[in-house]
């Protein structure tokens, strides 16, 4: 069983108490797969080094990755109570052990207080990534159920916007 805690939308705020190492990965991610044991292993030794060991799935939780502003994977932030690091170190076991035990997040910038992921702003892009979610979906529907070609499926989007916009001038 792992060690690792798996984060989702519903439960990312438990990030916001305590100490974390948060990867954001995607499981066809090459440079994800080769850390993965490493974050095993780092996450068996959490428990001595007191911390709690996490990752994203961003295929899974667009949302998530929205709030946390992840544009590279895999990504890695450091918390320690609410307050979130980018650790941009080696990738290492020794490393990330040694970022924790040695304090060595203390030296690093935190992320902005408005580029937090528990700000109202981020709250917004996290909504904004469901909302592209769901207009995949749509799309997907209409091109894959119902057998639409996909240049009238953007065509419906397109007439979709234009409408939204009229309406909205008003």
């Amino acid at each position: 069983r792992s060690s690792v805690r798996v984060l989702c939308g519903s439960n990312w705020s438990l990030v916001l108490q305590g100490q974390w190492m948060l990867e954001f990965y995607a499981p066809w991610c090459p440079a994800c797969q080769q850390i993965e044991a490493t974050w095993e292993s780092f996450a068996k030794e959490s428990e001595r080094l007191g911390i709690t060991v996490g990752k994203v799935d961003v295929t899974q939780e667009p949302g998530l990755s929205g709030r946390f502003f992840v544009t590279t994977l895999p990504t890695i932030y450091h918390a320690n109570d609410g307050v979130f690091r980018r650790y941009r170190g080696s990738r290492t076991l020794e490393d990330l052990q040694g970022y924790i035990l040695e304090r060595k997040w203390e030296a690093v910038e935190p992320v902005a207080g408005w580029k937090s992921p528990s700000s109202i702003m981020m709250h917004g892009v996290a909504g904004l990534f469901h909302f592209s979610g769901w207009i995949r979906q749509i799309h997907n529907y209409l091109t894959g159920t119902l057998g639409v070609h996909v240049w009238i499926s953007y065509a419906i989007f397109i007439l979709a916007t234009f409408l939204i916009g009229l309406f909205l001038g008003l």
